[in-house]
């Protein structure tokens, strides 16, 4: 989602996380074949519209493509050193 933050900011209005998560629990409510859908979604989403919430999807769908097709760069995530996952292995608890 991160990108779609940052290739939407110039082309639309900020989301705060609230009306993100309204948003996200709205698509699973109401699928494609919902009549009114944008409607049903903006209703739960605090303070936007149908074209507002249509256009937020729009843009999720455009960053998931651009992912898929290898247009985004995966992130350069800092792995633990192999002693810091060896000491976690080592104080799980396996006594049941």
């Amino acid at each position: 989602m991160a990108s779609m933050s940052m290739s939407s900011t110039s082309r639309a209005p900020q989301w705060t996380a609230r009306q993100n998560e309204q948003f996200e629990r709205a698509l699973a409510v109401y699928d494609r074949d919902t009549p009114e859908r944008w409607h049903n979604i903006a209703r739960d989403v605090a303070g936007k519209s149908a074209d507002e919430v249509k256009r937020y999807y729009d843009l999720l769908v455009e960053d998931v493509k651009r992912i898929e097709t290898g247009k985004v760069p995966f992130p350069a995530y800092r792995c633990p050193p192999p002693a810091t996952a060896v000491i976690s292995y080592r104080l799980v608890d396996k006594t049941y």
